[in-house]
């Protein structure tokens, strides 16, 4: 071949492409303004506030608790961590019980499921039905177990991500406490 069918065929080439790089693009939207984007809770921040049936029926807000911490944990009964430490948070609950507020919010399993937890294992701090996420996806839960440690003005102070043991929960309840 020769160098000016190269260059001919180099052209052709060049010019197709281009040609599909242009009718092939997605068109350009118009920025209509501040994107609807949540970030999870972070410390020193206002926790979310949020409505969930608790595994009795009733219904719990989490603004309603002002005045007292909250120890808000994320699990779910398939999660073993989850299990593993929820002996320790049982504990804990009823050594501050009156003082601090225990919530568990159970990622996306129905009611029945938490009720046959709560029962088999005696758990007396409300467990919270979020059958659809919609808490779990407010506050970024992205790894099972988190807690959430929320101060009695509704900051949030710690975001912990992992198995709690006893004595890291109360150290942390202690610290809520004395905020």
């Amino acid at each position: 071949m020769t160098r000016f069918r190269w260059t001919i065929l180099i052209l052709l080439v060049a010019f197709l492409g281009g040609a599909w790089i242009v009718f092939s693009r997605e068109p350009i939207v118009a920025f209509t303004g501040i994107p609807n984007l949540t970030e999870a809770p972070l410390a020193g921040y206002m926790a979310p506030d949020f409505t969930l049936p608790t595994s009795y029926g009733e219904s719990l807000t989490l603004s309603d608790l002002r005045g007292q911490p909250v120890v808000l944990n994320f699990w779910a009964t398939w999660c073993p961590p989850c299990r593993a430490e929820m002996p320790d948070l049982q504990a804990t609950s009823r050594k501050f019980n009156g003082r601090v507020a225990f919530l568990g919010v159970d990622q996306g399993e129905n009611a029945g499921t938490i009720i046959k937890f709560r029962d088999e294992n005696g758990i007396t701090y409300p467990l919270l039905v979020d059958e659809d996420n919609t808490v779990n996806d407010t506050y970024g839960i992205r790894a099972l177990p988190t807690t959430i440690f929320i101060n009695a003005d509704g900051v949030v102070t710690e975001v912990y991500s992992g198995i709690l043991n006893r004595a890291i929960l109360e150290s942390r309840v202690q610290r809520l406490l004395e905020d």
